[in-house]
């Protein structure tokens, strides 16, 4: 057994490790290189390394490195995959860390290969044979576009621990609850005919136009309905993102398609809010001659509410000395808490920083991730 390379040369060939996920087969690539790379500096660290294809998904897995044994223990979550990117957007190579004006730059820095190099940067003075409870890195594919990673260690059952933390990018500030999120596509399907007798034909475009109307009340309904004064923005918000119909002005418009955004809170199912918005729909259409269809363009991410009461929880503020609290992006965490775990989202990383060119990790950051993430790992496994 040899030791993992020193952080800055982790962290630098995670990045230059292209695994991009996306919904889009063009942009989509393995992240079988990643999960290598960590599975073979976890051996060098003494953890016991499995990994997981994850069924139906060729090219990609998930990685769950652990040492210890016994009940409850703490993971260590993160997902391998990045977002793709703009390099002529770019100040510099994004799949070459490099270091500039107290930052470190490079696609995944913040948005989160950077925190698996943290965490086995923390271990390298840890004897693992002293834990008493289990430590486990869990490493996630896809989280970025269909959460494929997740998803399949719910269908295995297994139980990975207690207490969870999920690397995402939140300045090193807990947070306990999020947004869910579900983008529906909504498609209405008339006769189309010529314009200049309307009685030719359906036309879809007006009917979307009386569907735009009534999810915009439906919006207002819900915000009344529903509150949560911990987030920023403390009603459930429904965006109407695109739409696209017709094809020329002097054809009545045969079809019609619309696509929304809806971040539910706490306490809000999507299969719920989806069964609502059906029959709302089916009801304002019935007697248009219009057919409709709804198809989520994704399976969507359910709202995570870990209660402010759990250890890891009061752990995380005691530790940063900031309270935890809410936010309107989606993670791993609702997987994990139905995993039977308890988690926070808290990472380095910065959200302003995820998602953008020139994504960096300030150099201020890594002592004190490192230092919490040894004070979690003391406080929960040895």
């Amino acid at each position: 057994m040899g030791r993992p390379p020193d952080l800055i040369r982790m962290m630098s060939g995670l990045i230059a490790t292209p695994s991009v996920s996306s919904v889009s087969p063009t942009w989509d690539q393995s992240n079988e290189a990643v999960v290598d790379l960590l599975a073979d500096w976890c051996v060098d660290a003494g953890l016991r390394v499995e990994k997981l294809p994850i069924a139906g998904n060729p090219g990609k897995f998930n990685l769950v490195a652990s040492a210890g044994s016994g009940p409850d223990g703490l993971v260590l979550s993160g997902h391998t995959d990045t977002v793709p990117c703009d390099e002529h957007l770019w100040s510099s190579d994004p799949f070459r860390l490099s270091e500039r004006d107290g930052r470190l730059y490079g696609l995944g820095t913040s948005d989160m290969k950077g925190f698996f190099a943290l965490v086995l940067e923390a271990l390298r003075d840890i004897d693992l044979k002293q834990l008493r409870h289990p430590l486990i890195l869990l490493a996630t594919a896809d989280e970025e576009s269909n959460m494929c990673g997740a998803q399949s260690l719910i269908d295995t059952h297994r139980r990975l621990g207690r207490h969870a933390v999920i690397g995402e990018p939140t300045g090193l500030r807990p947070i306990r609850l999020h947004k869910g999120i579900a983008m529906e596509a909504i498609r209405l399907t008339g006769r189309s005919g010529h314009s200049s007798d309307p009685a030719l034909g359906i036309n879809a475009m007006e009917g979307m136009q009386r569907v735009m109307a009534d999810l915009l009340a439906w919006r207002d309904e819900l915000a009344q309905r529903y509150r949560n004064p911990l987030f920023a923005v403390e009603v459930p918000t429904l965006n109407l993102g695109h739409i696209h119909g017709g094809d020329n002005p002097n054809r009545i418009c045969g079809q019609c398609e619309l696509h929304i955004d809806i971040r539910p809170l706490p306490g809000m199912e999507l299969d719920a809010l989806r069964g609502e918005l059906d029959r709302r729909l089916a009801g304002l259409l019935a007697d248009s001659g219009l057919t409709i269809e709804r198809e989520p363009l994704f399976e969507g991410i359910p709202a995570m509410a870990t209660p402010a009461s759990a250890e890891i929880v009061r752990s995380s503020e005691q530790l940063t000395g900031h309270a935890a609290e809410a936010v309107a992006f989606g993670t791993e965490g609702p997987y994990l808490n139905r995993l039977g775990m308890e988690t926070v989202i808290l990472g380095p990383g910065d959200i302003d920083q995820a998602h953008q060119p020139d994504e960096y990790l300030s150099l201020d950051r890594l002592n004190p991730t490192l230092r919490l993430l040894r004070q979690l790992i003391a406080r929960f496994c040895l």
